[in-house]
């Protein structure tokens, strides 16, 4: 588990979904009318993310619009009577032609390009991907739950960390580990999705 800034009135535990069928094979989706669901190492990962979470003080738990997110959560949870929300903001991005397609090849495109190019297909560009995450993040900062489990995807988290830490997005952000939490209290999350939405107004790669 990763911790990032001091302690502060409320905390964001983001964690990516366990292993899917298509993150096992190093595929992309982000059409959530295509069902992809969790392996069974990816189940096996959210009853671990169970473990650590069992004596944590959830507040609220929001998932996207993918049926990974709400499949890890349910073992996450497992019979705690925890509010749940989905924030379609922080989906994973759409892919429009590499979706279902390696994500070496994403990666390559992307590399190639701009983070204001739109890939093939009436995909999303990396800018408007990082604004809709910033929208998303500074919908939840305006929330009143203390702790709030998010259980998304490995970009927007990537997003996140990076911005918190005071760097800007680059073309191939790191993946995350399925199911390993990553906190953010309040003053490091506003200052991230500042930071995002800066790179926003002016997106050049580092």
């Amino acid at each position: 588990m990763s911790e990032v800034a001091a302690v502060s009135r409320g905390s964001l535990w983001l964690v990516r979904h366990g292993e899917s069928e298509y993150s096992a094979r190093a595929l992309v989706n982000g059409d959530p009318s295509v069902v992809v669901g969790l392996t069974e190492e990816g189940k096996q990962q959210a009853r671990w993310l169970y473990d650590r979470l069992e004596s944590e003080p959830i507040d609220l738990c929001v998932v996207t619009e993918f049926g990974r997110t709400r499949e890890t959560a349910d073992l996450a949870l497992g019979d705690r009577s925890v509010p749940r929300i989905v924030l379609r903001d922080l989906n994973d991005p759409f892919y429009g032609s590499f979706e279902g397609k390696p994500l070496a090849e994403y990666r390559k495109w992307a590399g190639s390009h701009g983070p204001l190019d739109v890939p093939p297909g009436e995909g999303e560009a990396r800018a408007a991907i990082a604004e809709r995450y910033a929208r998303g993040f500074r919908a939840l900062l305006a929330r009143d739950e203390e702790t709030i489990l998010v259980v998304c995807h490995s970009l927007p988290i990537a997003f996140a960390l990076a911005a918190a830490d005071g760097r800007r997005p680059s073309a191939k952000m790191p993946l995350i580990t399925p199911a390993e939490p990553h906190i953010l209290y309040e003053p490091s999350l506003r200052d991230a999705v500042e930071r995002v939405e800066e790179w926003v107004r002016d997106p050049v790669y580092p």
